[in-house]
């Protein structure tokens, strides 16, 4: 294998040591930059043209780098171009959702190669982890994956979360917080964890929305409200690892009490959970809806989707919901806003889907308690990718990580 955690790296020869560190850059640099020639390459990483051409021929012996042609010339022979097999190596991609979870595989060029797999699941699951590493056996085995391939996994999650050690301190059971550590026992392979709403973040800066802006803020709207923040063109964890709890602002004093044990949080007034609750009692209520003919004995099945699909077809009810929660969310944002100055807000998850239903009261409150100055240089867009903006934020740091220089 090419690419090894450091650790077992550091076994290796004086010689052997050098050479699995040049190659690890070499596959880092086609990583970044798609195709580069040779004598780029040997410049790059500070080796003479013969050394470098030697171990692209190994690296494609191995089918971890192909050739893609030749580039131009500038006097004499045109140089061979090199780039990341598309087959060379993966990372797995999970997210966790308060009441599911999705698996799929990425390759280096962070294309998916499997289907999307879903999973009921939670992060208080005591088989999460059972649960990640089958799944992730099942699409391996499905897709017919070289296993020895499959460089680290990437996991995404609610809570508050310690990044470096992989620790989920939401987690009820302190017994199961250390996911990091618990899936690298189970897998053996190299493990990045991280929040749920950073990764969305990441994913939106590197692929989506929030690609051109240094400053941004990005909105994971689900059954909490999560916020990933982009700071001069750089992800913002805070100090502890915990930046962007927009859930659990105060909205009000003496609210409806919040999953996180406090009251009048902005999440118990506008989040997925509090959309499908108020429809419910809409429904409890009988009112005039769409929503009471199709859910009246089934409220249990009530989903987001259905009141936004309800809103679509002009049902008032619904309507009236989506209006309610875009104001409250508003006013979260407002705050956020006036602290932070970015250049564009990134809306995603399901209640995004409801697209001008919600955009609209959102920029009403954000005229009300904003200063003008600052909302009228501020984008509002709804994610074209943030089904797998997670997934693609948390695969593109797991990328960083395998091919990091910083211990070599």
């Amino acid at each position: 294998m090419i690419l090894i955690r450091e650790n077992k790296a550091t076994q290796l020869s004086g010689n052997g040591l050098k050479k699995y560190r040049q190659k690890k850059k070499i596959m880092h640099l086609l990583y970044k930059h798609e195709t580069l020639s040779g004598p780029v390459i040997s410049k790059r990483i500070g080796v003479s043209l013969p050394t470098a051409i030697s171990l692209l021929n190994e690296l494609t012996e191995l089918n971890y780098i192909e050739s893609r042609g030749t580039g131009e010339s500038r006097g004499g022979r045109k140089p061979a171009l090199f780039g990341l097999s598309g087959n060379s190596i993966f990372v797995i991609a999970c997210e966790i959702e308060r009441y599911r979870g999705k698996l799929i595989i990425y390759n280096a060029h962070n294309q998916s190669v499997t289907e999307l797999m879903r999973f009921e699941t939670s992060i208080d699951d005591n088989q999460l982890v059972e649960k990640i590493h089958q799944y992730s056996k099942e699409l391996i085995q499905k897709n017919n994956i070289d296993e020895d391939r499959i460089l680290g996994v990437g996991i995404t999650m609610p809570g508050l979360i310690d990044e470096e050690h992989g620790i989920n301190f939401t987690i009820k059971n302190k017994a199961y917080r250390n996911v990091r550590e618990r899936l690298e026992n189970k897998f053996g392979k190299l493990v990045y964890v991280n929040n749920d709403a950073r990764m969305q973040a990441y994913g939106e800066y590197i692929f989506g929305a929030a690609k051109e802006f240094l400053n941004a803020i990005i909105v994971t709207w689900s059954w909490g409200v999560g916020l990933g923040i982009i700071i001069d063109g750089k992800l913002y964890n805070g100090d502890a690892g915990f930046a962007g709890e927009l859930s659990h602002i105060q909205y009000e004093e003496d609210g409806n009490l919040c999953i996180c044990g406090k009251r009048g949080c902005l999440e118990t007034v506008s989040s997925a959970y509090v959309l499908v609750r108020e429809a419910i009692k809409g429904i409890h209520e009988n009112r005039v809806s769409q929503l009471t003919e199709q859910f009246k004995d089934r409220t249990n099945e009530l989903m987001p989707e259905d009141v936004i699909r309800a809103a679509r077809a002009g049902d008032e009810f619904s309507i009236q919901l989506l209006h309610d929660v875009g104001l409250a969310l508003g006013k979260g944002l407002s705050i956020t806003l006036q602290l932070l100055n970015p250049g564009i807000i990134v809306l995603g998850g399901p209640v995004s889907a409801a697209n001008q239903f919600v955009l609209t009261p959102i920029q009403q409150s954000l005229n009300k308690y904003c200063l003008e100055q600052i909302y009228t240089n501020t984008r509002i867009v709804i994610s074209e990718i943030w089904e797998q903006s997670g997934l693609l934020g948390v695969t593109a740091m797991m990328y960083q990580r395998i091919f990091s220089d910083l211990h070599s």
